[in-house]
This record gives C-alpha cells, structure tokens and sequence, in this order.
C-alpha cells in the first residue's frame, strides 16, 4: 500500500507529541507527514529519525491529506473538522467538538467500533477519562448488564495541557522549599494559580469545568453523556464526581457498577482477563499512575462486592490519559479505518 498524507494539528503539544511518537515507531503507513502548530514561532517535531517542520495551520495542504488527527482545541476543530470531512479527508477528532453530536460517531475500538460508517468521515474520540472507563466496563456490560454507574475520578495535570504542568512544577518548587524546612507542619506560601481555579500542588480540587446549576462540573457531565452514547444506553443511571489531583500523568478511578444480571467478583475477573485492551491485576496488587505513563492498557483492579448491594461491584481503574485518553485511541481508529480499505491514498479508492 502506498503511504499516505497525514496532518497532525496541534503537533507540538502534549497529545500531539504523544501521537507523533507514537506514530513513529508503529508500521502506520505514513508515506507525508504535515505537522501544524500555532505559527507564532517556527517550530519543528521529530518523526522517524528526521526533523519535520510544523507551521502555522494551512487549509490547502490539510484537504490535501488522506488523514487529518485534530488534537488541538474545540475552536481549531470546530473552524476545520466539518470542512475537511466534506472534502474527503478522513478527520478524526480528539477534542469534545463532536462528541455528543448526532452525525459523528464517538469512537473507541474495543467498546463500538461497529459504530464506523464508511460515509461519516468525522470521528470523534472520547475524553480521557470516559476512555479507560469505558474499555473496562464494557466487557462486562455485554456479560451482565450495565444498569448503574457511580465513579469518583482522580485525574492528573497533564489532562489540562502544557500550561497547567508547568504552573503545577512552579508551585511544587514553592512549596517544597518550606516542606524541607525542620517545622513538620508548616505554613505553605501563597500560590497563583491561572491554569485551575486554586493550586493544585498539596491539594485536590473537585472542580474539573465550570458547574452547572445543578453543580455538576463540565468533565463529570461529559462522563455521562459519552458513557451513554458509546454503550448506547440512554437512560444509564451515571452519577460522577471529578477531582484533579497533583499527579502528572495518569487517571485513577473508583468505580461502583450495578449489573442488571448478577455477576460474582470471581466472574468478573474471568471476563476482565480476557478483555481486549484491559491488564487485570492479581488480587492484592494494584496499578498506580506513572510520570512516564500506564502504556497502552487500561488497568483493573480490586474488582470486588460492594457492600451495599448484591448486584454491585467496585473496581480500581487506572489509564494513561496521554495514550489510551488521546494519541493511543486516536490512532487506534485510523488503523481499523485501514484494515477496513476505507483510508487509502486519495484517487485510489479512498474518496
């Protein structure tokens, strides 16, 4: 097969890194790649042993690509995905742009890749937390029954963009010059704080997004949304609570989960070890969120009873929100896209 052309918008940031990393040891058959960044300093990324220049977006040389990855913002995705769709050019989109709207498909290939149509050219993918938590629950939806969700999520920084780990280092070396200091219980210094609505260093905010009028945060109702759109559920009870905490990379949940059939933690396990995309953990091991990041499995552990009801379960979910919440999921759609014979160069059967 002959390489394609590829764009990547918002090549120079976290996501975009990851992806083009990501991209560069894979087999993808890349044969152009047309990084873009904010064209207000001349920039350019790696890829494959080579420098590739990364300028201001251009409109042209992006309906000219097979593939166009959009990680950038919803504004950038919002000007571009539509437009590029309509000219051919397969656009999957990371941002929440398209998520919830009815003639896009929200997209992660272990729970609805069913949902592709060769016709709808605009894909979107999931937030980074509705992502591992989908991939572990979704097996055992299609054994028991998904009824009922309730989750309380502990996302890390890099989830907010580069801006926001940089505050977060910034305050880190504030306060660790009184840490270090022999008062065991000292006054931490007045922190700024312009990428979270407080400092996040020595704390955690339950405050992910503006709140409604019913005091749900932005990422906790895009939780519920994305959950019932990708399992097809409308009325799936899901109750969320989303708190950013000082960790680089990688989000945790608690998870409770009622089955409309019963399911025993043992069975559960059973469904969970063979689950594509999912890393069962041993009973009395668990993962923890990593600098470096989980990889590309979603990680369960501590499946167990919940106390409260017989129809419950708990579970310890842990994802990297760089790979498996953006670049990894992202590039896992353009690869059955590829298996599937719909992205192929264009002239030759891909428009």
């Amino acid at each position: 097969m002959a390489g394609l052309r590829v764009g990547v918008v918002g090549a120079t940031g976290m996501v975009g890194r990851v992806l083009l990393e990501r991209l560069s040891r894979s087999r993808f058959p890349v044969g152009k790649l047309l990084p873009f960044s904010s064209g207000r300093r001349k920039v350019s990324v790696p890829f494959r042993g080579k420098r590739v220049a990364a300028p201001a977006i251009s409109r042209s040389a992006l309906e000219s690509c097979d593939l166009v990855f959009l990680v950038s913002s919803d504004e950038v995705s919002l000007e571009y995905g539509r437009s590029l769709a309509k000219k051919g050019v397969w656009v999957i989109d990371d941002s929440s742009a398209f998520r919830m709207a009815a003639d896009v498909p929200l997209i992660i290939p272990e729970v609805n890749e069913d949902a592709l149509r060769r016709n709808k050219r605009l894909i979107a993918g999931p937030n980074c937390t509705t992502a591992g938590l989908a991939v572990a629950l979704k097996p055992l939806h299609d054994k028991a029954g998904l009824k009922r969700l309730r989750m309380a999520s502990y996302q890390a920084v890099s989830g907010a963009g580069r801006e926001a780990l940089f505050e977060f280092f910034s305050q880190l070396k504030k306060s660790a010059r009184v840490v270090n200091g022999s008062n065991p219980l000292p006054r931490l210094p007045a922190l700024q704080a312009a990428a979270f609505p407080k400092p996040i260093a020595m704390s955690v905010l339950p405050h992910i997004g503006p709140f409604d009028a019913n005091e749900d945060s932005k990422e906790e109702l895009k939780v519920r949304r994305e959950m019932r759109k990708l399992f097809g559920l409308k009325k799936l009870e899901v109750s969320t609570t989303a708190v950013r905490v000082p960790v680089i990379r990688g989000h945790s949940l608690a998870v409770w989960i009622e089955t409309k059939k019963s399911m025993s933690p043992a069975a559960a396990r059973r469904v969970l070890q063979k689950a594509a995309g999912v890393k069962l953990w041993k009973t009395g091991a668990y993962p923890t969120p990593d600098i470096h990041g989980t990889g590309d499995p979603t990680h369960v552990a501590r499946v167990r009873r919940s106390g409260t009801n017989p129809r419950e379960l708990s579970l310890w979910i842990v994802s990297d929100n760089l790979l498996k919440g953006a670049a990894l999921n992202s590039i896992q759609i353009a690869e059955v896209l590829r298996k599937r014979g719909w992205l192929t160069p264009r002239g030759k059967g891909g428009a």
